[in-house]
């Protein structure tokens, strides 16, 4: 039994014996009040009418004629009277008494009703002695009348104390209830505080959980700033703090094998003659030159989402940028430099720059090759020179804003969108869910999502596909009973059209079954710009049945804190990360602190660009629950 209902069922059995002690005793003393009065006017009455024929001196024919007359009244039950010697002069008894009154109130309270005497006489001789007993059925029927109120006023104040007693429950069932769903939280690994309570018992309680709460948080947040050093040493350049060589290289590589990945452009920076200005300026300068050079690249690139600096070696930088076209961001990158270094470098060239553009399934060691040979062919001029490689992919698709616009259209229109396809498996290659990026036909060809997303998200068309890419889920998972599970891509910046949120809901509603083997993921990046308009989708997802989660997930990983009170269900972690991790020491302390974070928040943990068995061994001791990847194979039956 609940203590609610024990509390309850104290304060009725309470108010029932209060009742039932306040009701007896006052019916007990109005009872007794009744019988004094009875005793009383049956003494009156007797004396009055024993009075009355002594003055009389009444014969014992005029005694029986009025003792009749009184009795007939109807208001006594017995009028006798008898000589001295105890003769009976007349005698009226009732021999039957009509109770204004339940006869079991009756027989429960039966009032006694002591006799009046009195004693008639003529002159000094004694005529007789009357004995009178008045009729209790007007006492009874007072008395059933005054309980039946005494009933009434104890039902009313019942219903006062009920309701007083319920808003008393109430104050301190709030409160008790918040601490409660608090401690159901922290064992679904959520981490909420709650206001304290007005009452003082229960404020000392959810103080002492606000603070636990705190404390885990804190623990959380330290946990998370020192796996952030963790990552950033491992990622680092150790001088300039922009990204290594490993980790560029492993996001290039990342890009290149995702279909999900923007198409863009790759910058390949040296600066000239280092060893001579090294030479020159000493250690200390030559770190001031580079830092300089890096705070002139990361400020030119600061507005452009997702691109990528990083230090390669002594003299090399590279850039990644989600641009199709690297002019006139290069431009601008080789005025900033040459700008930001006039104090260091006196005559000559400050750096050579070589530009190539990639997409989807281009081959890393071929692009490289190509954009270092640009890259040669700029450093041959001896000048500040930028060079563009031979461009290798197709670029046979729409280039202005209108024939997107239109391609997307008519796609939509024509139902020329499919899914593609690849499994998630745990790491017992056993299937968790298929991801299925949203594909578009052009031209006998079927576009990657990484080719046309990003300039959909320019042109507000996110939520157009996205909706698509979500009904075509749907329609396969309903199609399908078989499927396990199915995973879509969706942009963070379709959860601002409420129009998209409200379908999604509503579609997901009217198939739950289908619902509850859906994924749905976003891309990190975005969910941090959008996150509030995330919080709100990651609600109204409640009861749909269907998981929501985040891929590309670790670049800002010093924000995890944010995700505390999402009740997130999974998380993909970005294939830089996973790329060598067999031999990357640093990465693995900082993957394996993230799965224990992400375990204790109640999260499956993925790992993306999974290319070969040994990065499954270590994502094994890692504590991993799933991979994806081209070196990812469903395990047979």
């Amino acid at each position: 039994m609940s203590m609610y209902r024990q509390i309850w069922l104290s304060l009725i059995l309470t108010s029932v014996l209060s009742l039932a002690g306040g009701l007896l005793a006052s019916t007990l003393s109005a009872r007794s009040y009744l019988e004094d009065q009875l005793r009383i006017k049956n003494e009156d009455n007797a004396a009055s009418l024993a009075l009355s024929l002594s003055q009389r001196k009444a014969d014992a024919m005029e005694i029986e004629l009025t003792v009749s007359a009184l009795f007939d009244n109807g208001h006594y039950e017995l009028v006798r009277v008898v000589d001295p010697l105890g003769r009976d002069i007349v005698s009226r008894k009732a021999t039957t008494t009509i109770y204004e009154a339940p006869m079991w109130f009756v027989h429960s309270l039966p009032l006694i009703s002591e006799p009046g005497h009195a004693q008639i006489n003529n002159g000094w001789n004694q005529v007789g002695t009357i004995t009178l007993i008045s009729s209790s059925r007007f006492a009874y029927k007072a008395l059933w009348e005054t309980t039946l109120a005494l009933i009434g006023a104890l039902f009313f104040t019942s219903l006062i104390g009920g309701w007083l007693g319920t808003l008393v429950l109430r104050r301190i069932k709030k409160p008790l209830n918040a601490v409660i769903a608090q401690a159901q939280a922290i064992t679904e690994r959520h981490f909420i505080t709650t206001p304290e309570s007005n009452v003082p018992e229960l404020r000392q309680l959810t103080s002492a959980m606000n603070s636990t709460v705190l404390l885990v948080k804190k623990m959380f947040a330290d946990e998370a700033k020192r796996l952030e050093l963790v990552r950033l040493e491992a990622n680092s350049d150790p001088l300039t703090k922009l990204a290594n060589r490993n980790y560029f290289m492993a996001q290039l590589q990342a890009v290149l094998e995702m279909e999900t990945a923007f198409s863009g452009s790759l910058i390949l920076i040296r600066i000239a003659n280092l060893a001579d200005i090294n030479k020159r300026l000493g250690r200390n300068e030559t770190d001031n030159f580079l830092l300089a050079v890096s705070a002139s690249l990361q400020k030119t690139t600061e507005a452009i989402p997702n691109a990528l600096i990083a230090r390669l070696n002594g003299a090399d930088f590279g850039v990644l940028l989600p641009l199709t076209e690297a002019h006139p961001v290069s431009d601008h990158l080789l005025d900033a430099m040459i700008a930001s270094t006039s104090a260091f470098v006196e005559n000559g060239p400050v750096a050579y720059m070589g530009t190539g553009k990639f997409s989807y399934g281009l081959n890393l060691g071929h692009l490289m090759a190509r954009v270092d040979a640009a890259l040669a062919g700029a450093e041959a001029q001896n000048r500040n020179c930028i060079r563009d490689s031979e461009n290798s992919i197709n670029d046979d698709v729409p280039r202005s804003n209108e024939q997107w616009l239109k391609l997307i259209y008519q796609a939509i229109e024509n139902h020329e969108t499919r899914l593609g396809s690849y499994p998630v498996t745990d790491l017992d290659q056993k299937l968790l869910h298929n991801e299925c990026p949203l594909r578009l036909k052009y031209a006998n060809e079927w576009l990657p999502a990484g080719r046309f997303l990003p300039i959909a998200e320019r042109l507000g068309m996110s939520s157009t596909l996205d909706t698509a890419a979500v009904t075509l889920g749907i329609e396969e998972l309903n199609v399908n009973r078989q499927l396990v599970g199915l995973a879509i891509n969706i942009s963070a910046r379709s959860l601002l059209d409420v129009t998209f949120c409200d379908y999604i809901r509503t579609m997901l509603l009217a198939n739950p079954k289908a619902s509850r083997r859906l994924w749905l993921e976003f891309p990190e990046t975005g969910v941090y710009a959008h996150f509030a308009a995330f919080a709100e989708f990651r609600q109204q997802m409640e009861g749909t049945g269907c998981r929501v989660g985040l891929e590309h997930f670790g670049r800002q990983f010093s924000q995890i804190g944010q995700l505390q009170e999402l009740k997130l269900d999974y998380l993909k972690v970005d294939a830089s990360f996973i790329h060598d991790i067999a031999n990357n020491e640093g990465n693995q302390v900082f993957l394996k602190g993230l799965v224990g974070i992400a375990h204790n928040l109640g999260m499956l943990v993925v790992a993306e660009g999974v290319t070969v068995p040994d990065e499954m061994t270590a994502l094994k001791k890692l504590g991993f629950d799933g991979a994806t990847g081209p070196g990812v194979k469903i395990a047979p039956n």
